[in-house]
């Protein structure tokens, strides 16, 4: 029974969501530039203070500026199958839907160049961003309590059915500001060095209540009806009543770490190459409860500190001027994120980390016009352990399309839609959902099919002078 107080422990699992492309804990979508081409890790242009900020030699001397917002979309659908669940509607399998929604995105970049030295720095949402609502609670919520009508129906008492009231919202937000410095070695060759302070905001917010059942009990409920548990379990069992009381959640955690990062350029004709380390960040977030709000585990008190690393990321870029109109790129990106440290030692269930493959071109149609597209392929390196509710990491593959507009000498504008389409992820489990108060402990199965969408617009405008 004690498996009742899972709600604090849903919530803990309510990780950072990135609304966009990246890895577990990181935004890679720090500009519209990205959005509508995708492979930027070889740029010269002023979104290389992200992607390639080695690369940013090749500025002319001035000052550069660009701002950027996004607005991304998402859904994370979990369908469960689960026998049990037959008791709150009488189907077995059961969908579990959150959005995630970030209207305002922004993002700032700026750099100043003068002879052989670049000094830059930007702003931005560099890891999560945005809200998400799961209206009828999660599968974790529900299985636990979808088996107290098979637990009392093994005291003797015929039970089949269940209620309740669930309810899960949560904000994951990481603030991103990064500076650094870029050299030009000589011609060919360029230097960076530079760092990113990073700051953990998360709230989450919900609750599980008025669980209800319906004993065919003489005494306590002769007509059969359903009747709150708590009631029920008062006079069943008194010890285990306050398992199924009230339960609500109102946490905050915050924190900070700092990102070292590292970048070289080389630069031959139309060929550029661009690489780019940054370091894992070690940080741990404070746990903060609004008017007590813990869910009754000790871990969401306050002042309770939990891992929770961003983890290393190396990137490596190619890019080529095939003719003075077309240019094409390509991306590689590798997160360390089982070197990270995690919540649960979650860094344990994924094989290396995550990979992506990048790749795109753009075209200039002629003075004031230039077109733009790109994909990206995305390999997850999570088991099956490693996914739950909220925190679930699936293959994916995006296509990002847009453009840009010369308005004047000094001043482009980028616009670009972004699109995700993933893979399911299936999970069964023989031991799903232990019976709620049994002893010896009974398991039952389930299985779960994990999917997610995505869609992120982008407008931005860069100028210099």
């Amino acid at each position: 029974m004690n498996k009742l107080k899972f709600l604090s422990v849903a919530v803990f699992s309510f990780c950072m969501m990135p609304v966009s492309a990246g890895g577990l804990l990181t935004n890679t979508n720090q500009s519209a530039h990205f959005i509508r081409m995708i492979a930027r890790d070889a740029s010269l242009q002023i979104d290389a203070v992200y992607t390639n900020p080695a690369g940013l030699v090749k500025l002319s001397d001035g000052f550069h500026f660009s701002f950027t917002n996004q607005s991304a979309f998402q859904t994370r659908t979990i369908t469960s199958t689960f026998d049990p669940f037959t008791g709150f509607g009488g189907n077995r399998e059961k969908t579990f839907e959150g959005e995630a929604s970030a209207p305002i995105i922004p993002s700032f970049q700026g750099a100043y160049k003068t002879g052989k030295w670049v000094l830059s720095g930007s702003f931005a949402v560099s890891g999560g961003g945005g809200k998400a609502t799961f209206n009828d609670g999660l599968p974790s919520f529900e299985s636990v309590i979808a088996t107290l009508p098979v637990a009392i129906s093994a005291m003797g008492v015929s039970t089949d059915r269940y209620s309740v009231d669930a309810y899960m919202r949560g904000s994951s937000f990481i603030y991103g500001g990064q500076l650094g410095g870029s050299y030009a070695i000589s011609e060919l060759f360029s230097a960076y060095a530079g760092f990113r302070l990073n700051v953990v905001n998360n709230h989450y917010e919900g609750y599980l209540k008025d669980i209800r059942i319906n004993p065919q009990h003489p005494l306590v409920n002769p007509s059969g009806d359903m009747m709150p548990a708590t009631d029920f379990l008062n006079v069943a069992q008194p010890a285990l009543a306050g398992m199924t009381a009230d339960r609500e959640i109102d946490n905050k955690q915050s924190g900070w770490g700092i990102s070292p990062i590292a970048g070289f350029n080389f630069n031959y004709g139309k060929l550029n190459v661009g690489m780019k380390y940054e370091f894992k960040a070690s940080l741990n977030l404070e746990s903060s409860t609004v008017d007590g709000k813990s869910g009754g585990l000790p871990q969401f008190e306050n002042g309770v500190n939990t891992p929770h690393d961003i983890p290393a990321l190396f990137t490596a870029g190619v890019s080529y001027q095939f003719t003075p109109r077309l240019q094409a790129s390509a991306g590689y990106h590798h997160f360390f994120d089982s070197d990270a440290g995690m919540a649960d030692d979650k860094q344990k269930y994924i094989n290396g980390g995550i990979n992506e493959y990048l790749a795109g071109a753009e075209y200039r149609i002629n003075r004031l016009f230039l077109l733009s597209a790109g994909v990206q392929f995305t390999k997850t390196g999570v088991t099956d352990e490693y996914q739950k509710d909220l925190s679930f990491s699936l293959d994916s593959y995006s296509i990002g399309l847009g453009g840009a507009v010369n308005v004047s000498k000094n001043v482009v504008i980028n616009i670009g839609y972004f699109w995700t389409g993933y893979s399911d992820w299936t999970v069964e489990k023989d031991n799903y959902a232990v019976v709620a108060g049994s002893n010896p402990v009974v398991s039952l199965p389930g299985k779960d099919v994990y999917s997610r969408t995505n869609k992120v617009f982008a407008a931005g405008v860069d100028f210099s002078f």
